[in-house]
Formats: structure tokens, C-alpha cells, sequence
């Protein structure tokens, strides 16, 4: 695993993202102390199955309904 300072991946971003696709895991640091993680993109071999949670779960039949003392914290003064 690469560890990087910030300025340093910037100017060499493009270099960073091809050893990414290799397999390789990048952290970047600010001042040695890391703060992110580029990893490769691993694509999903697995097709989606539509409807697998169908009767599985059950939504509330008052799920989009609040109350009005919740939603007057998110009325606007005009």
C-alpha cells in the first residue's frame, strides 16, 4: 500500500489512478496523517435480481407522513 501526500497526488493523480486499476491501494496523506483512500473499482459480476425484498420487508402506511411539530424546524421565514 502507497502512501502519498496530497500535493504529491495532485500533480501525479493521473499515475495513482493506473496503479489503482493494478490492484494497488493509495493513501493519501496531509502533514502524515492519512485522510483518504483510493481503491480499484471492482464491477459486479452478479446480476441485480429485481424483486428480491418483495414481501420481505413492509413499509409503515404512514412512512411520509410527520408530524407538524417535526416539520415546522423545516419551515422557511419569508
Amino acid at each position: 500500500m502507497k502512501v502519498t501526500n496530497i500535493y504529491k497526488a495532485k500533480t501525479e493523480f493521473s499515475k495513482l489512478i493506473e496503479r489503482t486499476q493494478k490492484g494497488e491501494e493509495i493513501i493519501i496523506s496531509k502533514a502524515g496523517k492519512p485522510l483518504a483512500k483510493i481503491i480499484p473499482f471492482k464491477q459486479r459480476n452478479v446480476p441485480r435480481n429485481p424483486g428480491y425484498w418483495k414481501n420481505k420487508i413492509k413499509i409503515a402506511d404512514d412512512f411520509d407522513k410527520l408530524p407538524h411539530s417535526f416539520m415546522k424546524h423545516f419551515k422557511t421565514k419569508k
